[in-house]
């Protein structure tokens, strides 16, 4: 699934629509995760894009009339700018055609993606979402009031949607392999220095993501169909067996929350 750093090069990679009009809207397959409603093309139609943002790992789109279309990729969604005209896919579950011979079209082979249009405030799906972590307003401080009490793994947290908005399986191995913490370590049983260590691993691994494209394992393209190549530069996930690249020691796995874990027993505390 497409974690923040792929989802925040697809917002980049579509800006250029801000400012154009949704001259037309087709649907021609609308059972995705949550089937798309029957008004959504009327709902889009005419209307201007203003803004594209991101909510950990949804993409906000706003409109001329007030209203949004959210849109989440799911496992393998893509959203594609193309030229008017451009030939279909036997994936191609909507399109947007808008001003300036450009579309938009969503394609999802596995429909596992999420299209809705609404208010901000009606978009439910957001309301659980939590702080972004490359919002510099999130503090230290904030992170350790999350960890507080918490039993679980810290690889957990970092992965808990509602605490934190955006961080999936790869990049939480990376960031604890970049913050020399073991993805088993009980969050509550932090430090402060762990902490600081934490935040800034968290940033620094995301943004150097981000300038990468992100990471093309499986589906993920972004919205001029490029892939991205921060896989080539991952550390520790799905490494098992190869050498660390700090100390050598073989790479390890291990199980939290049903989702492997990678990570160097000499390296990670």
């Amino acid at each position: 699934m497409p974690e923040l750093p792929e989802v925040e090069t697809v917002r980049r990679s579509l800006l250029t629509l801000v400012g154009r009009r949704i001259e037309s809207v087709e649907v021609w397959e609308a059972r995705l995760r949550r089937p798309i409603a029957a008004d959504f093309a009327r709902r889009l139609g005419g209307r201007v894009i203003v803004a594209i943002e991101r909510r950990g790992k949804y993409l906000v789109f706003g409109l001329s009339d007030g209203e949004c279309l959210l849109a989440h990729l799911g496992m393998s969604g893509a959203l594609l700018l193309q030229a008017t005209g451009a030939a279909r896919d036997p994936h191609d579950h909507v399109r947007l055609q808008l001003s300036d011979a450009v579309q938009l079209t969503y394609n999802d082979p596995r429909r596992f993606g999420l299209l809705r249009v609404g208010p901000l405030g009606q978009l439910t799906e957001l309301d659980t979402v939590g702080p972004d972590p490359l919002d510099e307003r999130f503090s230290v401080a904030d992170l350790a009031a999350l960890a507080r009490g918490r039993k679980k793994p810290v690889k957990n947290l970092l992965m808990d949607q509602h605490a934190l908005g955006g961080i999936g399986n790869i990049y939480a191995n990376e960031i604890l392999f970049r913050a020399r913490i073991r993805p088993g370590r009980q969050a509550r049983r932090l430090t402060r220095r762990e902490l600081v260590g934490l935040l800034d691993a968290t940033r620094r691994v995301l943004r150097s993501a981000i300038r990468l494209g992100g990471s093309s394992i499986s589906d993920y393209r972004d919205g001029g169909g490029r892939p991205g190549y921060f896989q080539l530069r991952l550390a520790v996930y799905d490494r098992t067996g190869q050498p660390c690249p700090r100390c050598t020691t073989a790479i390890r796995r291990c199980v939290h929350a049903g989702r492997s874990s990678f990570y160097c027993p000499q390296c990670q505390r």
